[in-house]
Parts: C-alpha cells; structure tokens; sequence
C-alpha cells in the first residue's frame, strides 16, 4: 500500500491561502485590475486541490525568499487555460 503523502507540508510548497469575497474586492481595488487579469492556476493542481478551491476562488501565494524575504503572488482557480482550444 502507498503511504499518502502531504503537499503542503513539502518545504518547496509555498503558503496558499483562500481570500473571502471581502477580501477579492479589496485585492482588486487596490491594484485596480479585474480577476481575468490574474494569473491563473488550474483546479487540478495538486496544492489548489489539497486545499479544496472552486473555479473563481483567488489564491495568495506567499514565497519565502532569501533575496527579497517575502514575495506575495496571486491567482485566480480556473478549470483550463484561457488559450485552450477544443480540436474535434
């Protein structure tokens, strides 16, 4: 049997946190741009499903570094590439 193994514990794995509704709204604002201007990461990432997002949630990535100390990222949950195209 395979032992299961946790992502989020892996030191490479950087923090992801859910913002609330409150918190979108005020990301945006602050930034002025919209959630279709965000860079994206897709629902079946391992890390954006171990921590149970939906398409439309936005992630904050927070990244240790040893150059800059903290970098914040953000990304909006999207089921496919934006680019993805359906060739039947």
């Amino acid at each position: 049997m395979e032992k299961e193994f946790d992502i989020l514990k892996h030191e490479l794995v950087p923090e992801h946190i859910i913002l609330n509704e409150n918190e979108k709204k005020e990301l945006f604002e602050r930034i002025k741009i919209t959630e279709k201007q965000l860079p994206k990461i897709l629902t079946n990432d391992p890390v954006a499903k171990s921590i149970g997002t939906k398409e439309g949630d936005v992630l904050k990535i927070v990244r240790k570094s040893p150059t800059a100390g903290v970098s914040i990222y953000y990304r909006v949950v999207a089921k496919k590439w934006p680019y993805e195209r359906n060739f039947k």
